[in-house]
């Protein structure tokens, strides 16, 4: 039987996976699985259970939870060169991860999915001493995902975000910022940053074709204008292909961006550090078990 863990935040989305653990650990059972599952209550606890399920050599370690809950597990795979393969069951509010990959948060087909075991090697990346796997960004409503109150999330889902959005429609930040890639520099005043490795971001769908196994990622930041920064964000959410003089794309492997402001930077739905950051994609860092025609569509330089 191969020897799986399975770690779960009880605390994520509406809060009821618990009801549905049985049900799912005797399923895994009955397709030869021999299963532990572990159950987080505090910040970190994540990191450590994955952190044990690399040292004992599972073969799998499925994660439910939200962005928050896969990106603690990541990390602490990340130390490991021998790693499980990562079946996710989406459970959280937004779930950008899960649905960037196709996946279900109906538990039977997220099941069904890592029975059929069709995986893949993810591109991970790291910032300065932490991992996030789809996104990292500073500057306007970056905030959000993770000030909004857990108890109004259960009541009312992504509503809550949207709440809490417009709370901050008139607080949008000037950040000066002067980022090094690719033997190229540039420096400007900019309201928002964001490096993607994914198509969605905060429920949005932010890039229009992305690779998330070519070991780059995709870079937009917003140039300050006021008072049309929310006019801008707003055009560039619904056309992701768009290019304008305000807004800056480019992809690259390695970056810096070097700041002095004190707002703290978003890592995966959480709050990460502030000031400069060090960017490196790791290529093809975890493996990942996803639908065929995600395989196709964002993993296209694996057979």
């Amino acid at each position: 039987m191969a020897k799986t863990f399975l770690i779960y935040n009880p605390k994520s989305g509406r809060q009821d996976f618990t009801n549905r653990l049985q049900h799912v650990i005797d399923r895994l059972i009955e397709n030869g699985y021999e299963v532990k599952a572990f159950a987080t209550t505090c910040p970190g606890q994540a990191t450590e259970f994955a952190r044990l399920a690399c040292q004992e050599q599972c073969k799998l370690l499925i994660i439910v939870g939200g962005d928050g809950t896969f990106n603690e597990c990541v990390n602490g795979m990340m130390e490991f060169t021998d790693q499980p393969k990562i079946g996710y069951i989406p459970a959280g509010t937004c779930c950008d991860i899960g649905h960037s990959l196709g996946l279900s948060k109906n538990v039977d087909l997220a099941l069904d999915n890592i029975f059929a075991n069709q995986h893949v090697k993810m591109d991970v990346v790291k910032s300065n001493d932490r991992y996030f796997c789809y996104v990292t960004g500073n500057g306007a409503y970056i905030d959000i995902s993770y000030v909004t109150d857990s108890r109004l999330k259960k009541k009312i889902g992504y509503l809550a975000y949207l709440i809490k959005g417009a709370e901050e429609l008139f607080t949008i930040p000037k950040i000066r910022m002067r980022v090094i890639h690719d033997g190229v520099e540039f420096f400007g005043s900019y309201s928002l940053i964001l490096i993607i490795n994914s198509k969605r971001v905060a429920g949005i769908n932010m890039i229009y074709k992305p690779y998330l196994d070519d070991g780059l990622v995709n870079v937009v930041m917003y140039h300050y204008l006021w008072p049309f920064n929310n006019i801008i964000y707003f055009l560039s959410f619904i056309l992701p292909f768009w290019s304008t003089p305000l807004i800056k794309r480019f992809k690259t492997s390695k970056m810096q961006v070097i700041t002095e402001s004190k707002s703290r930077w978003n890592v995966d739905g959480e709050s990460g550090g502030q000031g400069h950051q060090e960017i490196e994609v790791c290529k093809q860092a975890i493996s990942i078990i996803v639908p065929e025609r995600i395989k196709i569509k964002y993993f296209p330089n694996q057979k």
